[in-house]
């Protein structure tokens, strides 16, 4: 069965399509078309059209985490399409903040999203199912806070601010003919981790790939070998990303992983 996975949105364009600081993914599975993300704004609209893809075709939609650049879409999405729920973790809500010296900026999802739209919004916690070969799987690795808190990213509570432990990050499984493939949107909890989650979570099954951005394009040349050493331990066999990763971050990855490694790009596919 072939899974086709296409990049409507990203940082990079291409002579057709715009691109924009964000993310959005189609997936076209068992007949199904299934949603990642919708980038920063209502652009996906624009490059959905000019790709082919008819917005009300889509069955499922998920949110790989609470931030801006992957949520701002999703209100232009829920208005254009009428029957897609929308799949989003239960710890989501309107509490992420970036610090930049003293101040803190809102980084999360539309404001009041998640009541306007409350009728198309599921809550999932824990493995979830979405149909047979598809599943969302929550971070199982301790102590992610650290990497919120090394990042500057932080949540809002009642009492106070606290380092983000990404709980409302998700990865969107998918079981296709050469193994499992994996897409997380920003790999927060870190790609080796993520890797490592769900070969635990299916220790029967094998895990063919990694689809997402890795977060590194603010990282030093020292953490991205290492975290390309992560990804070559685990025993992959694909990675593609782009978005948060940057170009200087992917050289190095290809430096690192050779032809393993493919650049994400505005109207990218990838035929598995």
């Amino acid at each position: 069965m072939e899974t086709k996975i296409t990049i409507v949105v990203d940082n990079k364009s291409n002579d057709e399509m715009r691109g924009e600081w964000g993310l959005c993914i189609l997936v076209q599975y068992a007949g199904k078309n299934i949603l990642l993300d919708a980038g920063a704004s209502d652009l996906f609209l624009e490059n959905m059209e000019k790709l082919g893809i008819d917005v009300t075709d889509i069955d499922y939609a998920m949110l790989s985490h609470a931030h801006y650049d992957h949520a701002n879409g999703l209100p232009a999405f829920l208005e254009k399409n009428d029957k897609a729920q929308l799949y989003v973790r239960e710890t989501t809500a309107e509490d992420c903040y970036a610090k930049k010296f003293i101040f803190r900026k809102y980084i999360g999802i539309p404001h009041r999203m998640l009541t306007k739209y409350a009728d198309r919004i599921e809550m999932v916690s824990g493995d979830y199912k979405i149909m047979d070969g598809v599943w969302l799987l929550p971070h199982k690795t301790k102590g992610l806070e650290s990497i919120g808190k090394r990042e500057l990213m932080y949540r809002k509570t009642p009492r106070k601010w606290i380092p983000d432990d990404f709980s409302h990050e998700q990865s969107l499984v998918i079981e296709t003919d050469k193994g499992l493939v994996i897409l997380n949107s920003c790999s927060h909890g870190g790609a080796g981790n993520i890797i490592n989650e769900v070969k635990s979570t299916f220790p029967d099954k094998k895990v063919y790939g990694l689809i997402g951005g890795l977060h590194l394009y603010n990282k030093p040349e020292s953490e991205i070998r290492e975290v390309a050493e992560n990804i070559r331990a685990t025993g992959i066999e694909y990675v593609c990303t782009g978005h948060c990763t940057k170009d200087r971050a992917f050289g190095i990855l290809k430096e690192e992983l050779g032809d393993m490694v493919d650049q994400m790009k505005v109207g990218h596919q990838v035929v598995i």
